[in-house]
């Protein structure tokens, strides 16, 4: 959906604007402020001054874009409020057919119906209203045509709109009245975007929000978020710390992440199987039910076999299925998390359906379809077994192969023919069978737990002798065999995530993580830039090719530049490993607020400073510019590094345990738990 928000003086017909976007040519200057559920724009024209508040309602389907006007010059002003939304109820324009109609009788509403019923979205209405105008000069239109110049392309407001309405137009909802505000008045009114999943439905909400109070709405909103953040609240001697982790973080995580599925840079809005359940952990002590329906969720996207979706789109569950190795070993990670921190081993019993489609055809990558739920149910201990099951498989080397993709996506080549392993998959499914195998123990599942011992037994060895490069772990082997993040290689000689998960999986001795982190900070750390590199050198021109992380230019992304879901893994390294001030000149390092205002760093950037990038550039000419802000699984990760690592504070149901790894000149801090109905106080000097 385009949206456009307006306000014209009716006597200079030039648009006033209420965002910086809207063209103006009134000299106007802006204020934006974000907070958790809303934006503020304020504006000051010449004798006016606007605030134009977007949030979205807590429990309706409903878009609200509050305005006040105030008017402060020395004569009346004739002001014509108005909205212009582009339909495209679907995945993209060229799905939709919508049909539109105009409902007056109190609704004042511009209807569009989505007729095209093929990508599951037939039927579905919304609605566009304009309340507190009072309506008198109320006008309308569903032709989208009216509005641009032919020419130029250019959004114009006509002075009539036409009040077409029906199918075959280029459907948009457009409304607009007229106001005129006497000298140091004020008024107020809003534009409410609604949708049902039935023209009934949306008629209802439309007329449920004909009387509704809409600061109330917004009132209720920021009720919600201030009580969710206030559950876990820090209060440290860093105010930049503070302001991300008690607030942003959580509110990047859950806003965009879980809710959204969405962000400037991607706009797909789909579920990810591995995604959703990490960003999930990080309300594992705040709101656990979160995360427990999380792993509900996902058991339900697992094929009997033991596989998963990669992704899928609801609300048909259209999705591709992979030879991804992690994805599905998510689901025992995210359910022994959730155990160990909330106590609640029912999640085990709970039992979920699996789904059921075709297997991958011989030599693809993956398969796209719609898969249906299957006759057959299973526990969720059940559903974890399986994922590990199907992953003890290793290769010429004693390591787990690694697919087409275990964490790292752009390395589809390593072992798209099946023959490929993974260093990292090693370490991760070592920490996952430590941390899952005690619940099998603990129902009586011993022969289902031994061969998954006698396999990670296997792989530690494997990984202490073919992983180990000398001087760091490799990243991978190839289909053929040869080496991947080895000191053989010219490019990616080595990987951040091979040396970070074997200090995090807790598989591997000091004698080798001690000189593997320190190839971390020879090799991988921009001390000037306050950077971490994912791997070292960038690919470009590796023979055989790792993938399509190659077709990114150098310092980009995954391929070079400081990828802040593993750069925040290998923080938690540094932490553990005792690195004390290299862990926090890499948190000061993917800190946008941090970095934002270092004086060096954050002209730069150019990225928003409250929310993290999903990776930060590491290569000339580009060095420390943000990219790919808001949705980013390191958003979690970053909060449950700041508290749980940092901090220190560690959850075992009911008991509690702090170990700070905090810098040297701090004072004391303090964490405020407000669980349940009770506050805890845990402060540290």
């Amino acid at each position: 959906v385009f949206e456009h928000y307006l306000l014209q003086d009716l006597e200079t017909r030039a648009l006033v604007a209420l965002t910086p976007e809207t063209s103006d040519t009134s000299g106007a200057s802006h204020r934006v402020r974000h907070g958790q559920g809303y934006t503020v724009f304020e504006g000051r024209h010449a004798g006016l001054e606007t605030e134009c508040t977007f949030f979205a309602d807590r429990t309706d389907s409903m878009k609200v874009v509050q305005v006040r006007v105030r008017n402060t010059g020395s004569s009346p002003r004739r002001l014509r409020p108005a909205a212009v939304i582009e339909w495209q109820m679907g995945a993209a324009r060229g799905e939709r057919r919508t049909v539109t109609s105009w409902k007056h009788a109190g609704l004042a509403a511009v209807f569009g119906q989505q007729r095209e019923s093929g990508a599951g979205f037939g039927g579905n209405t919304a609605f566009l209203m304009l309340a507190g105008t009072g309506g008198r000069t109320l006008q309308w239109t569903s032709d989208r045509n009216e509005f641009f110049m032919q020419a130029v392309g250019a959004l114009l407001l006509p002075d009539t709109l036409s009040q077409h309405a029906g199918s075959g137009l280029d459907a948009c909802a457009a409304v607009s009245d007229e106001m005129v505000l006497a000298a140091g008045e004020s008024a107020g009114f809003a534009f409410l975007l609604g949708h049902g999943e039935s023209a009934d439905a949306a008629e209802a909400l439309a007329e449920r929000w004909t009387t509704r109070d809409t600061q109330q709405a917004l009132d209720q909103v920021r009720a919600f978020w201030d009580e969710l953040l206030g559950r876990i609240e820090v209060k440290t001697p860093d105010p930049l710390f503070d302001a991300l982790v008690n607030r942003w973080l959580p509110y990047q995580t859950l806003g965009c992440r879980m809710w959204a599925r969405a962000g400037f840079y991607q706009a797909g809005g789909a579920f990810g199987f591995r995604d959703q359940l990490q960003d999930a952990m990080a309300f594992a002590l705040s709101d656990p039910a979160r995360l427990r329906e999380q792993i509900l969720m996902n058991a339900s996207r697992q094929f009997p076999e033991g596989d998963v979706q990669h992704w899928w789109h609801m609300p048909g569950g259209a999705g591709v299925r992979t030879h991804f190795s992690d994805d599905l070993l998510w689901l025992p990670y995210a359910c022994a998390h959730y155990i160990e921190v909330s106590g609640d081993l029912s999640v085990l019993d709970e039992v979920v359906p699996f789904i059921e489609g075709a297997a991958i055809p011989e030599g693809a990558e993956d398969a796209y379809y719609t898969p249906e739920t299957s006759g057959r149910s299973a526990t969720v201990f059940e559903h974890c077994a399986r994922c590990i099951d199907r992953s003890l498989k290793c290769g010429a080397h004693g390591l787990p192969l690694m697919g087409t993709g275990d964490w790292n996506d752009g390395m589809n080549r390593v072992g798209h023919e099946g023959r490929g392993e993974s260093v990292w998959l090693g370490w991760f499914l070592c920490d996952v069978i430590q941390r899952f195998a005690p619940l099998a123990h603990q129902r009586a599942q011993d022969e289902r737990a031994a061969p998954w011992l006698a396999a990670r037994q296997g792989w530690v060895h494997a990984l202490h002798h073919a992983g180990w490069d000398g001087a760091w772990f490799r990243r991978a082997f190839f289909d053929d065999g040869s080496p991947l993040g080895s000191s053989d290689n010219e490019e990616c000689r080595t990987d951040l995530i091979a040396q970070a998960w074997s200090v995090l999986s807790g598989a591997s001795r000091d004698d080798y993580t001690m000189p593997a982190m320190r190839a971390v900070k020879q090799h991988l750390t921009d001390h000037r830039a306050g950077l971490l590199r994912l791997l070292h050198p960038p690919l470009a021109e590796a023979v055989p090719s790792a993938g399509y992380i190659q077709a990114y230019p150098p310092g980009v992304r995954e391929n070079g530049g400081q990828y802040s879901h593993g750069a925040v893994w290998a923080m938690m390294a540094q932490a553990l490993q005792g690195d004390v001030q290299a862990a926090w000149e890499s948190f000061r390092g993917l800190s946008p607020a941090h970095r934002t205002a270092d004086p060096q760093r954050g002209p730069p950037y150019e990225i928003e400073p409250y929310v993290m990038p999903g990776d930060t550039y590491g290569a000339a000419p580009y060095v420390g510019r943000g990219g790919w802000s808001w949705y980013t699984g390191s958003a979690a990760w970053m909060h449950r590094a700041a508290i749980g690592t940092l901090l220190g504070l560690e959850v075992h149901g009911e008991r509690l345990r702090m170990t700070p790894r905090v810098p040297p000149d701090w004072p004391a801090f303090q964490i405020v738990l407000r669980l349940e109905g009770r506050e805890l106080v845990l402060r540290w000097s």
